[in-house]
């Protein structure tokens, strides 16, 4: 019986045809085109090296920030004191720290398991725990409690023999007990790194250890919250110029050309000189002297994309300019100007570490730049005091730099067609 490969068997319905392979290879990359530009930008810059190194970095920061009350602090976590149980560190925390620790906690839980849910409803809930975030950190910052501090009396009470037992902070300072109970003529401070105090203290006598900490709330707060302002108002003022065009572009690209005329140091030296060294005046002044990069990015996107047909389509469809503008224009310009963002971040952290090493800055608040500024002294050089707030400066100037690059790099089609 002669066998013809290729033809059914008579009464035998024929299988499925094979699936060729490059619908195989069209399944697979559609997951991968439904992201959007930004997202394959970020999971492709995630995969390199430099930017991992970046994000850990900046995610340390981030933590010791968020945990800085738990980890330095004067107060004990548990304290038995005249027979008495109590809990000072919890009784003295702000209603603003709680408030950051909470919100945190949940936004690590819906990144965790929040990939069941709808996209939307995961945006949505993110973007409001972002801002919720940043509002306690904003809070946190400007919260003072009302009561006096007197940070020796626990040390103090233990020296006297009153307390019976306590389960202390791992650095048990706040940053701003300047241990005035430990001073000595024969011992001054700053003391070098030693046992109690690991990378020593300042001219005033606090731990180095614990403003070091508690100055990763002031760094990363005047990065985020100042360019952030940048952002919505080069945003804003750039997608106007690049939509409209003709005069309101003329007027726009004057306005930006003002503005990137001032200059931001001596604008910021002239204001905390003229008026109070407030956080929220630094903020201010560094978010509206650093939004025409954003501005001139948003135009040109907006520039190249306002002739597309996806466009077009939209504005023949009837709908609104505002429509048009923030559900086609602003969701697919966005890529480049969040690139950009990461490195204002850092030129944000700079320009307040400047202020504080030049001795106008925050008065009282730990900074890495007022730690920086006591390094030298009338007769001799502290190297403790230059060494450790000097890499923490350099290393996350580093770290928004190297996210920034590895996202550039991502977003330039030329590159992702050498891989």
């Amino acid at each position: 019986m002669t066998e013809f490969s290729g033809q059914p068997v008579f009464g035998q319905s024929p299988g499925p045809p094979a699936e060729p392979e490059e619908s195989k290879e069209a399944i697979a990359s559609s997951s991968a085109t439904r992201r959007g530009l930004f997202a394959q930008a970020l999971v492709h810059a995630l995969r390199v090296r430099r930017a991992q190194c970046g994000t850990a970095w900046v995610g340390l920061i981030a933590l010791l920030a968020v945990l800085a009350p738990l980890l330095a602090n004067s107060r004990p976590y548990l304290l038995k004191m005249d027979g008495r149980w109590s809990s000072p560190l919890i009784e003295g925390l702000l209603w603003s720290d709680v408030a950051v620790m909470a919100t945190v906690t949940v936004l690590i839980t819906v990144a965790i398991f929040g990939r069941r849910w709808r996209p939307r409803v995961r945006v949505v809930l993110t973007a409001v725990l972002l801002i919720a975030t940043g509002a306690a950190s904003f809070a946190a910052l400007s919260a003072r409690s009302d009561r006096i501090e007197i940070y020796s009396q626990y040390r103090e009470a233990t020296t006297a023999g009153r307390v019976q037992w306590s389960l202390n902070a791992p650095i048990p300072y706040s940053p701003q007990d300047y241990q005035r109970d430990r001073f000595a003529l024969d011992d001054p401070h700053p003391w070098d790194p030693r046992p109690g105090h690991r990378l020593g203290t300042d001219r005033n006598g606090g731990d180095i250890a614990s403003r070091m900490i508690h100055a990763c709330r002031i760094a990363l707060s005047v990065g985020f919250i100042a360019e952030g302002v940048a952002m919505l108002i080069g945003v804003a003022v750039g997608g106007l110029m690049g939509y409209f065009s003709g005069v309101v572009d003329l007027l726009g690209m004057r306005l930006v050309e003002i503005f990137s005329s001032i200059p931001q140091l001596y604008l910021l030296l002239a204001f905390v000189a003229f008026f109070r060294r407030d956080l929220y005046l630094i903020m201010l002044i560094i978010g509206l002297t650093s939004w025409t990069g954003y501005a001139v990015f948003t135009r040109a996107e907006f520039l190249r994309l306002r002739n597309q047909d996806f466009v077009q389509a939209a504005i023949a469809s009837g709908l609104s300019t505002p429509r048009v503008i923030f559900l086609h224009l602003l969701p697919n310009g966005l890529a480049p100007i969040l690139v950009s963002a990461s490195f204002g971040v850092a030129s944000a952290i700079l320009a307040e570490s400047t202020l504080s090493f030049l001795g106008v800055g925050l008065v009282g608040d730990p900074s890495w730049g007022s730690i920086l500024n006591q390094a030298v002294g009338e007769s001799r050089f502290y190297w403790w005091l230059a060494v450790f707030p000097g890499t923490a400066i350099f290393l996350t100037v580093l770290a928004y730099n190297l996210i920034g690059e590895a996202l550039r790099d991502a977003l330039d089609p030329k590159l992702l067609k050498r891989e």
